[in-house]
């Protein structure tokens, strides 16, 4: 099968190709129609994660991924062939991602069913970004009164948080910058829109003179930003692994790690379904174009990129 694997520390991504996985007892094999681009992916590429994960090289990129199961491993009831799934690769290692023709998962964990009415891009735009907006909404607490800052608004996290904190009641506050991106946010829930490429804090202030209840932070400085935060209120991080990181007296500070279990994924994709929510999908890829994608990405994106294999 083909893949973009990278094939030692260092080295650039390549497009390759390797044996077709088998699934191992309780686990499924996905043909994969839609697989979408990440942070971590991006983390992978340049190498940032060695010594913190193992890898076995070549490794195969991606986490996110929708498609069809093709074949199943013993043991496997709850998942037939044919069946639409979308869902996160979370196997302990890096070595086999998404980014491929076909991806091996165990059903236990980072798999769910794909209604059909949602498309596989969108699918596979949902999983990660979804669960880390989930958790990040469920961690900041909000009500009805709330103010949240929500710093990286125009991303995929960003755009998930937006619509499930606007559906608690709270006033959101969205970072964007160009017309589009503003505009967006709007339609997604925002009450007010600050440019991100200015003093975030003094912006915020502004308005909200002691500051406001949340921040939600999926982007930039995160010592740029807790001075926004008033006192006794939160501030939710993707991108800090432990409070410590920040010295934040009267500021309760709290990590977020993505956790996509079956029952979340389940959650999420109800929601899509529903209409409660909706995730942007801002362009797509044919394989052999992944490093495009993940240049494209780290340049900033409205929404999720996805590779089309």
């Amino acid at each position: 099968m083909r893949v973009i694997t990278l094939p030692e520390f260092g080295s650039a991504l390549e497009l390759t190709e390797i044996d077709t996985p088998q699934p191992a007892t309780g686990e499924v094999r996905v043909r994969v129609h839609a697989a979408s681009v990440n942070g971590f992916d991006l983390a992978v590429a340049a190498g940032s994660l060695e010594g913190l994960m193992e890898h076995r090289f070549p490794v195969v990129l991606g986490k996110d991924f929708a498609g069809i199961v093709d074949a199943l491993g013993d043991g496997v009831t709850d998942y037939a062939v044919g069946d639409r799934v979308f869902g996160v690769v979370t196997k302990a290692h890096l070595g086999d991602g998404s980014f491929g023709e076909f991806v091996v998962v165990p059903t236990s964990t980072g798999l769910a069913k794909l209604p059909a009415q949602i498309d596989f891009a969108r699918g596979a735009a949902l999983g990660l970004a979804g669960t880390a907006a989930s958790a990040a909404v469920a961690a900041a607490e909000l009500g009805a009164g709330s103010t949240v800052l929500i710093v990286g608004a125009t991303g995929g996290v960003g755009n998930q948080a937006v619509q499930l904190a606007a559906a608690t009641g709270a006033t959101v506050i969205a970072t964007a910058r160009t017309a589009l991106g503003i505009a967006q946010v709007r339609l997604l829930g925002a009450t007010e829109v600050v440019d991100h490429t200015q003093n975030l804090t003094a912006a915020v202030l502004a308005n909200h003179a002691d500051g406001v209840d949340v921040v939600l932070h999926f982007a930039g400085d995160a010592a740029t930003v807790l001075p926004a935060v008033r006192a006794g209120g939160r501030f939710v991080s993707t991108l800090i692994g432990s409070p410590d990181q920040l010295i934040a007296a009267g500021v309760t500070v709290v990590p977020i790690y993505a956790n996509p279990t079956t029952a979340v994924l389940t959650h999420l994709v109800e929601n899509l379904a529903a209409g409660r929510t909706s995730v942007t999908v801002q362009g797509s890829y044919a394989l052999e174009d992944a490093a495009e994608a993940l240049d494209d990405f780290g340049s900033g994106a409205r929404g999720k990129l996805v590779l089309l294999p």
